[in-house]
């Protein structure tokens, strides 16, 4: 029996494949001429990894996952990152004084030769995925171990950091400057979307927010804090002898092939400058509105809005819900050449392709309010408002609204019901509101369980109780999922976040509310009735979809 006939009855036998899905396999081989495994994962039928276990068990070799594999950091030491990347292979043990090396192609014996050479040990050989092998370089080649070996050598240099022409003369291979690049480098492949450069008495603590919470990377010596923040404040064009007062600039790099921006606050404190950069990454821009975690149904009854030609529609939500990234998405999904979009921000996050951006200046006059007028007279179809601050802006929006422009703007509220009141209290009419707004996105960011750990559970009738289910409904979950924890999602159970959504829809009825200035608990329970799900609702359809846990939705909505 020939080789591939082997691979063929592996797969059939260990159900990966049926006998119609090989039919099909095979009859593409013969026409395009490729290898059946190549044909077999572009067209879906089976897994890469699956493939590669059926593989490595047909040559009688051990197959490895390595996302749930306890790999030795020392063994991942003894070679460089460099060399790990060239053969797509990584030691990952030490079984009786053999190195044992994760391989993608276990067959290229000059990668073996040259592992055994560096390591003087002898090696054996496991097979692992190509995907599973470079992300978990990207991984156990942290950049510890080199933020390590050139913070020893930034504090050898550290005696002149304070000399500000040094500092600004800095080379490329300075290694200050490879400390800040590589702390950067490393929070982007960690997901993180702000890096925080905190000075305490005795030394500096940095720490990267991923996926909404705050984890500590490192602590370096004290001597490193001024060349390090001054190297920050110099790659962000700001003052570097000016350390009593905030500042704020914004960095443009390309990491890893992708053009990221990052945007750099100061702020001075008792023991030296904190530092804190969010992470802006313009892939987040392009996001279509699918990929945001919109219901069916929450999604239909928000794009009934947005096709109109005219209204308010205003999205609320705590800072860091994701506001501005559901307002971009919209704005991807209008975007015609038809259509003069011109938006007004504080800062300009993301540069859009095809829409007027302009950018919030105080010093110089152009606050949202004084934008927003000019705005108006330079013929817009749709107006996009980064935040209304205070009751002159608000106005400009409102009456923008009823004189034939789409206006999308955020606002600081806790829920969509509360937003009318809120905007009432802020001085505008209630006339006004209830006649400009059509419609209020309320949302919150919730982190997505770990596909590769989470474990299904039962729940009990008081966890359903105290989540908000009606347990005479028929619609009860029989299994219910938490979160464990594995090496593809740092331990923590979660791997990314999506985004639970509120969207009331302002009706006739609605509209008279406000108008007489009902309170948000009775508009909201107009909306209900009228079909909106609240926070909450979506919340517990996501745990009952095994998208999040109870834990998890509990911390996020009250």
């Amino acid at each position: 029996m020939s080789e591939q006939a082997q691979l063929e009855a592996l797969l059939v036998e260990r159900g990966l494949l049926s006998d119609a899905q090989l039919a099909t396999a095979t009859a593409e081989q013969v026409t395009t001429g490729r290898s059946l495994t190549r044909v077999l994962i572009e067209l879906g039928l089976v897994q890469e990894a699956d493939l590669v276990a059926t593989i490595a068990a047909q040559r009688g070799m051990e197959y490895v996952d390595l996302a749930d594999y306890p790999v030795d950091p020392v063994a991942v030491s003894i070679i460089s990152d460099s060399l790990a990347r060239r053969y797509h292979a990584l030691p990952i043990a030490w079984d009786d004084g053999v190195l044992v090396v994760a391989m993608a192609d276990p067959a290229n014996v000059i990668a073996v030769d040259d592992i055994r050479s560096m390591s003087g040990s002898p090696v054996r050989t496991v097979v692992a995925t190509r995907a599973s092998i470079d992300e978990a370089i990207n991984k156990h080649h942290r950049l510890d171990s080199d933020v390590e070996g050139v913070t020893s050598l930034a504090l050898d240099d550290s005696h002149g950091a304070d000399e500000l022409a040094q500092v600004t003369q800095v080379s490329e291979d300075a290694p200050i400057v490879k400390l800040a690049n590589l702390l950067i480098r490393q929070a982007i492949q960690d997901r993180a979307s702000d890096i925080h450069i905190e000075p305490t008495e005795r030394e500096v603590r940095v720490r990267y927010r991923i996926d909404g919470v705050l984890h500590e990377v490192m602590r370096s010596p004290k001597r490193v804090q001024n060349g390090l923040v001054s190297r920050l404040k110099i790659m962000a064009d700001l003052n570097i002898a000016e350390r009593r007062i905030p500042q704020d600039g914004r960095v443009s790099a390309v990491i890893a092939g992708r053009q990221v921006d990052l945007r750099v606050a100061t702020l001075p404190t008792v023991y030296g400058e904190k530092v804190v950069m969010r992470i802006l990454d313009k892939g987040t821009a392009l996001l279509d509105l699918v990929d945001l975690g919109f219901l069916p149904e929450t999604m239909a009854r928000y794009e009934t809005v947005f096709s109109k030609p005219y209204g308010t529609i205003l999205v609320t939500g705590p800072t860091g819900s994701g506001k501005s990234t559901t307002l971009y998405a919209t704005l991807n999904q209008l975007n015609d050449p038809a259509k003069n979009i011109i938006t007004v921000e504080d800062p300009v996050e993301y540069r859009l392709a095809g829409i007027n951006q302009v950018q919030v200046n105080v010093k110089a006059g152009m606050t949202f309010a004084a934008a927003l007028r000019s705005i108006l007279r330079s013929d817009p179809d749709i107006v996009l408002v980064g935040e209304i601050r205070d009751r002159e802006t608000a106005t400009i929006a409102m009456e923008a609204a009823l004189t034939g422009h789409l206006v999308l703007s955020t606002l600081h509220t806790n829920d969509s019901a509360s937003t009318p009141t809120r905007l009432i209290e802020m001085g505008i009419e209630p006339y006004l509101v209830s006649s400009s707004i059509d419609c209020v996105v309320a949302q919150r960011l919730i982190r997505r369980l770990c596909e590769r750990c989470k474990v299904p559970y039962q729940a009990t009738a008081g966890e359903m109780s105290v989540m908000g289910w009606d347990l005479e409904a028929d619609e009860l979950p029989e299994v219910l999922h938490k979160p464990v924890g594995c090496g593809a999602c740092g331990k923590t159970g979660y791997l990314g976040r999506f985004a639970l959504h509120e969207v009331l829809l302002v009706t006739e009825e609605t509209r008279s509310m406000i108008a007489e200035r009902a309170h948000s608990d009775d508009i909201k329970k107009m909306a209900v009735a009228q079909g909106m799900l609240t926070l909450r609702q979506a919340g517990l359809t996501h745990v009952r979809m095994g998208n999040t846990s109870v834990e998890e939705l509990l911390r996020v909505v009250a």
